[in-house]
């Protein structure tokens, strides 16, 4: 199966979108694909996200890497945050999570971030064995707090 990997636009909507409700689904959210569409839009016209996708042709998605810039006050320099991977589950085993992983880093690296950082559950195994086979470092020196507002 030939893949391309591409930065996307709002032409991918459609289809991005879906994608956008599997991964909210697959985070046992209730499928929502107006909600989905929304905030995916929204991300791509405002251009606060950079998100890539993986496509075998012009109308068919197989997988999306959505990142948000942000800062290391302590480099003193930008840094990415790995928010959303998801692969169809129809397009997984084949690759295209790492093609997605490495396009997300190669996109890192040419605008000079200091560290991409991503989070995952601890039960998603396979997730963890892709991320670290590509040199990610669980932290082990830091905790994590979250607040819900």
């Amino acid at each position: 199966m030939t893949v391309i990997y591409r930065q996307a636009s709002l032409a991918d909507l459609p289809a991005l979108a879906t994608l956008f409700d599997g991964y909210r689904v697959y985070y046992r959210q209730t499928s929502d694909l107006t909600l989905a569409r929304k905030f995916v839009e929204t991300r791509l016209k405002s251009q606060d996200s950079t998100i890539f996708v993986a496509n075998k042709d012009q109308n068919t998605l197989l997988g999306f890497v959505q990142l948000y810039p942000i800062f290391s006050s302590v480099s003193a320099r930008s840094s990415l945050l790995l928010n959303d991977l998801f692969v169809a589950e129809n397009a997984r085993k084949h690759g295209i999570g790492k093609g997605l992983m490495n396009k997300a880093t190669e996109y890192g690296r040419s605008k000079g971030v200091c560290w991409i950082m991503l989070q995952t559950e601890k039960t998603n195994s396979g997730a963890q064995s892709l991320y670290e086979s590509l040199g990610y470092q669980r932290d082990k020196d830091c905790y994590y707090y979250y607040l819900t507002t």
